[in-house]
């Protein structure tokens, strides 16, 4: 007996990098040296040694249970940059420039146009970011997953000068929220959104007019890279803080960068809910404070700044390609977050 007969096809892994390589290329950057297959991914910081106090910031996050929602679909271009935008959307919050990206893949039998389907999206989220993909593994594993099935990982390397860095604690009362638009559910509550959902291919083709395209497309849709915007908007305004709404919701992120003393005021009904939402909420039969502990709402990210910025930090978000609105208010409390309705 050999590895293939056992269930490993180093055959089939030698294609998959071939096949990944032209993805991965498209991620290089001058500082990137070496190429695809070494042992270690190599890149050069040099070009931040003129900062007073380099500090790398490190993120890592998997896509979760949305991956049922891709084998349902057979549909695996996207959840690549969920991966990447997962862990990305952490690093930024503290200011820093993501630099590099790994990822790990694992799988029952590797099917390399997949793997390469999936890479590709890694890819693009990689380019969004503006980070390069240096290196990953794609594990293949007889009888540990599913047939057909895979899950991933990956994490982030940022960078960013310490005296710049944003970790919550200028944040004052009076501070203003703006929050960025999310581009739907993202890749968190997923467990939930399957129950409500369906996570079956007849459920997941049901066309529904609140959407404008099926209930598959819209849970597939790839989670936002805010890296850019963030990056753009610190060179203009003093961002006091950052939340990534993720796992949690706002109930749980935003409370994560304001100092003990403070809380956030948020005032529903000041952005648009996107459709998806509301018909979670009517299906699950959820309470308000539930939804907000569960899902983002409608906002991916939360950026805490002086009032008397608030607008140029809306407008340079928008410049930037991101829809931003004024949600709430920093206030002295100890309730974390407190929704207001208009």
């Amino acid at each position: 007996m050999d590895y293939k007969q056992a269930g490993v096809d180093v055959e089939a892994g030698y294609e998959a990098v071939s096949l990944m390589r032209e993805h991965i290329k498209t991620t290089y950057n001058d500082d990137v040296l070496g190429d695809v297959g070494s042992f270690g991914g190599f890149y050069s910081i040099s070009r931040y040694m003129g900062m007073q106090e380099p500090v790398l910031v490190a993120g890592t996050d998997g896509v979760g249970t949305k991956l049922k929602i891709a084998f349902a679909m057979n549909k695996h271009d996207t959840v690549g940059i969920d991966c990447v935008a997962m862990c990305v959307n952490d690093v930024v919050c503290q200011g820093a420039q993501p630099l590099f990206f790994l990822d790990y893949m694992a799988t029952g039998k590797l099917e390399p146009q997949k793997a390469a389907t999936i890479v590709a999206g890694i890819s693009d989220g990689c380019r969004q970011s503006g980070c390069a993909l240096i290196g990953g593994e794609t594990a293949e594993m007889p009888g540990f997953y599913t047939p057909g099935e895979y899950d991933m990982a990956g994490f982030a390397v940022g960078i960013v000068d310490k005296p710049k860095s944003i970790n919550g604690k200028a944040i004052r009362s009076g501070d203003v929220l703006i929050g960025l638009q999310s581009s739907g559910v993202h890749s968190n509550g997923f467990s939930l959104i399957r129950r409500l959902m369906g996570d079956m291919p007849n459920e997941l083709g049901v066309y529904m007019q609140e959407l404008g395209k099926t209930i598959g497309e819209e849970l597939l849709t790839p989670t936002r890279i805010y890296v850019r915007t963030v990056l753009d908007v610190m060179k203009q305004v003093d961002i006091h803080g950052i939340a990534h709404i993720t796992g949690g919701g706002f109930i749980e992120n935003i409370p994560r960068m304001i100092p003990q003393g403070l809380m956030a005021k948020i005032d529903l009904g000041s952005w648009p809910v996107a459709p998806i939402f509301d018909i979670m909420a009517q299906r699950g039969q959820m309470q308000q404070r539930s939804l907000y502990n569960t899902f983002n709402m409608g906002i991916g990210m939360v950026l805490a700044v002086d009032a008397a910025q608030a607008d140029d930090t809306v407008k340079r978000c928008i410049m930037n390609g991101d829809n931003a609105y004024v949600i709430g208010q920093i206030v002295p409390g100890d309730e974390g977050v407190q929704l207001c309705s208009r």
